[in-house]
């Protein structure tokens, strides 16, 4: 069964998303992608340098990732906004979950409720995403 945004109802989930574990050529080749090159990402050993428990994932890749909850969707919009809160570390072999739940709906504007936990339910992104619907 297809949703729609447009159906959609204060309180309602989009279908979550679960990413494949976190890999190291997901985050080489972000920072080529994004051009941050922050050895912390990529370099086991400078990480540890920086007292972290090994490389970690770029804050934006996990924020960037938030847009698969509205791919299925963008016929019917755009992501206009976003405003988010980094709230962890995410780890080489992490599985991130996705979820999006709608707050509020303005006219065109969706006010969706998101957030991005690893597989032991640690929340390491929270914000909100605002979908703006073409109009009919």
């Amino acid at each position: 069964m297809t949703i729609s945004l447009k159906e959609l109802q204060s309180g309602d989930q989009l279908p979550i998303v679960d990413l494949p574990p976190v890999s190291r050529i997901d985050l080489i080749k972000y920072a080529g992608a994004s051009g941050d090159y922050n050895p912390i990402h990529t370099i086991d050993d400078e990480a540890r340098k920086a007292g972290l428990p090994g490389i970690i994932a770029h804050g934006m890749w996990t924020m960037g990732n938030l847009g698969k909850l509205f791919t299925s969707f963008y016929e019917e919009g755009f992501l206009q906004d976003f405003s988010i809160r980094f709230q962890g570390m995410v780890l080489l072999d992490d599985v991130v979950t996705l979820k999006a739940v709608l707050r509020e709906t303005n006219n065109q504007k969706l006010k969706f409720d998101v957030r991005a936990s690893k597989q032991d339910g640690t929340d390491v992104l929270k914000g909100e995403v605002v979908y703006y619907l073409y109009k009919d």
